[in-house]
């Protein structure tokens, strides 16, 4: 069931998507509060993509020093800034069911492969016995891990929800 969630969240993002779009009832008040709310979450995005190696560490520095799961920490954020900036009660619970659903499926398989992968590695990283390391952020990572899809479908949305009122 988790892997066939996780398989879906694009799909369902879609769906997800369209059902915010159609019932969004913005108001300048309402955009004004989300959007940084959003942002937040993006920058953090932007943060963790900067410090990320996937598939090939564990990474530990910039925000993942905090929290194993900064990039779904981020999209939950962004989630949840598009909801207030949509100003109605069936989006936010429509958007706040697709994260919890798919981000829980998501985080619970990425860690039982990232344990797997990297011999228990991870399970040291997640129990707090793992170094921290010091990285550079790299606007180069950032690309590389094409968080400017992520990026474009924020400003999308609130371009959207701003044509809307």
């Amino acid at each position: 069931m988790l892997s066939r969630l996780a398989r879906l969240r694009v799909p369902l993002g879609f769906g997800a998507a369209a059902v915010a779009l159609v019932f969004a009832r913005p108001s300048w008040s309402s955009w004004l509060q989300g959007a940084p709310i959003a942002l937040a979450g993006e920058l953090l995005r932007c943060w963790a993509a900067g410090h990320i190696e996937k598939g090939r560490e564990i990474t530990r520095s910039g925000p993942y020093r905090w929290t194993r799961h900064p990039l779904y920490l981020g999209s939950a954020l962004i989630g949840a800034g598009f909801a207030v900036a949509a100003n109605s009660a069936l989006v936010t619970v429509v958007t706040m069911a697709y994260l919890v659903l798919t981000l829980v499926a998501g985080i619970r398989l990425e860690e039982g492969h990232l344990d797997e992968k990297f011999a228990g590695e991870y399970s040291d990283y997640r129990a707090g016995r793992a170094a921290p390391v010091r990285r550079a952020f790299s606007w180069a990572r950032v690309r590389d891990n094409r968080e400017y899809k992520a990026i474009l479908g924020l400003g999308a949305g609130f371009a959207y929800l701003a044509w809307r009122m």
